[in-house]
């Protein structure tokens, strides 16, 4: 008899006992309400491709049990789906596991941290937490606390970045008119004007001659004139050499006179044709020859060139090293003792037309910078990038392939790209090239490969930091992207401007943009709406739509214009 009672009374406690812990967690569930939630940032923001914030949550006193573990899951619900986030779990003072403690007495806030991946699709979303509970350990059924709504959407706005990484193009050096000259030198024997007919049927006498008449008939050839520089050697009495250079130069200029008028050159009679230059004492060619010389003591020579500016004394000091002079006197004085003849050319290159025709025809005839600049004439694409890879090949230059690599670029060949860049950069690892490689790896979502690339073209122009400031917004560097955009007016300029929360500034950029683009439109809306500006929203919003209609979806769903979605002004627009 006493057994039935106290299996009676036994049972009667067991039943108060899981009464007493349904009805502790049922307290818990029937207040949840009382449990605050908050994220932070308000509006979750998606930044170097992740979005990340906490979530805090606010227990009152009384309310968590002593007894009771509750896990928290944050989740992202979007259209099509759900992502459930890493769960969070605490612990009343009476458990023993290891989570964080809440008291049951003063209650209290816990803090933690999410970080996930973003997707498009999660523009227009909500993050709710869903929370459960169970006592001591987790062996039975939890009880459901409830499910709470925490957050509207997600700021995607630094996924609006245009990838455009910008190549280095290195062009040619084609000039259509290059200048020429032809040189040649008649000698005279010491103290004379005379003009002798050894000197005047030398090689190079006559070669000068057959080059001026060559170039007086050529057509692509303007012979644009003769000089005659005349000199007497720095010895002897100043006012004598200056009559002799004088005399060298008339009797110099007499010839040739007589020369041109034989020859029948176009130019002969022309006023400016011929002209004299006299130098009196030629001290700067005795400087020279004395350099190039193997004369004894001519360091010593050359020092009293240096201390001495008065010609007389000059003469008089080198004279007196004796040993030298005599040497100075039979190899380097009767070279200073001169007329030089100097035919003053401009050789005409082909023109736009016909580089074009031969580029098209006779490719081959060409030369180096001549296809270069062929090339960068031609309109079509697969021409062109052939072209330059015809200068690559024919000439080994690094420039060819790289102008290649861009036209390929242009075409999002992006493995001919690379291929165009490896053959330059074998030839030459320029700035340019390490540049170029970085652009094909960025577009291949190599960031890393591409940031170290960028870093390493540093002497390749704007369009380095440009890149780098691509990279940098990728990576949610947003102060690092303005500082290397700078003052471009660019659209992701403007942008990086923006998310760097310099609003103004931003405005101002996409204000100087050129391009009549609907994203550009569309930032400057975004702009309005946080700055609270509703005529730039609504007048910008609607140029963006009416040139890309495709934005009126994305609009609908983007967070950053939530405080108009119920507005009927944004609602016509956006229809």
């Amino acid at each position: 008899m006493k057994r039935i009672i106290f299996s009676r009374l036994a049972t009667l406690v067991l039943g108060v006992l899981i009464l007493s812990s349904c009805n502790s967690l049922s307290k818990m569930k029937k207040n949840a309400g009382t449990v605050k939630y908050e994220v932070n940032p308000e509006f979750l923001e998606a930044h170097a491709g992740k979005v990340q914030g906490t979530v805090k949550a606010t227990y009152p006193a009384s309310y968590f049990n002593k007894k009771a573990v509750v896990e928290i899951t944050p989740v992202v619900k979007y259209d099509g789906g759900e992502l459930a986030l890493s769960s969070v779990t605490y612990q009343g003072e009476g458990v023993k596991e290891n989570f964080e403690v809440v008291t049951y007495e003063t209650g209290g806030s816990k803090t933690y941290s999410f970080n996930f991946p973003y997707e498009d699709k999660m523009l227009r979303s909500e993050m709710e937490v869903r929370v459960k509970a169970w006592k001591k350990t987790k062996a039975g059924d939890a009880t459901d606390l409830g499910t709470f709504k925490i957050a509207d959407g997600i700021v995607s706005t630094s996924e609006l970045l245009v990838l455009d990484p910008k190549p280095a193009f290195v062009g040619d050096n084609f000039k259509r008119i290059v200048g020429e000259t032809k040189e040649s030198e008649i000698l005279f024997n010491i103290n004379s004007a005379d003009l002798r007919n050894t000197e005047l049927k030398k090689g190079e006498v006559k070669d000068f001659q057959t080059y001026v008449k060559a170039a007086d008939q050529n057509p692509r050839v303007e012979l644009k004139g003769i000089t005659v520089s005349a000199y007497a050697s720095p010895d002897g009495a100043l006012d004598l050499n200056t009559r002799l250079s004088e005399k060298r130069g008339t009797a110099t200029d007499k010839y040739l006179k007589g020369e041109a008028k034989k020859q029948k050159l176009s130019k002969a009679s022309n006023s400016d044709f011929l002209s004299i230059v006299q130098t009196p004492e030629d001290w700067d060619g005795f400087k020279k020859l004395m350099e190039a010389s193997s004369i004894q003591d001519k360091e010593l020579v050359l020092r009293v060139l240096s201390m001495y500016s008065d010609p007389e004394v000059r003469e008089r000091e080198i004279k007196n090293i004796s040993k030298a002079y005599t040497e100075i006197a039979d190899q380097i004085l009767p070279q200073l003792r001169r007329s030089k003849l100097i035919a003053n050319v401009d050789l005409i290159g082909y023109s736009d037309e016909e580089l074009v025709q031969l580029a098209s025809n006779n490719v081959d005839s060409l030369k180096l910078e001549e296809l270069l600049y062929a090339a960068s004439l031609v309109q079509d694409d697969n021409k062109k990038a052939e072209l330059y890879g015809k200068a690559g090949d024919k000439f080994s230059d690094w420039r060819g392939y790289n102008g290649q690599g861009v036209v390929y670029l242009k075409q999002n060949k992006l493995d001919a790209a690379k291929a165009s860049f490896d053959k330059a950069k074998a030839i030459k690892d320029e700035a340019a090239v390490k540049n170029n490689l970085g652009v094909v790896a960025l577009l291949n979502n190599d960031v890393k490969g591409a940031k170290e690339l960028f870093s390493s073209a540093m002497g390749a122009g704007e369009v380095v930091n440009y890149n780098l400031g691509l990279i940098s917004v990728i990576e949610g560097n947003y102060k690092d992207a303005v500082n290397y955009f700078g003052g471009a007016c660019e659209y992701n300029a403007g942008l990086a401007k923006l998310l760097n929360k310099q609003t103004d500034a931003a405005l101002a950029t996409l204000d100087c943009v050129k391009n009549d683009d609907a994203k550009v439109y569309y930032l400057k809306a975004i702009a309005g709406a946080r700055s609270a500006k509703n005529d730039l929203v609504f007048n910008n919003l609607r140029s963006a739509v009416s040139k890309d209609a495709n934005l009126k979806a994305y609009a609908k769903k983007d967070v950053e214009f939530f405080k108009y979605f119920e507005d009927s002004t944004f609602k016509s627009i956006v229809e």
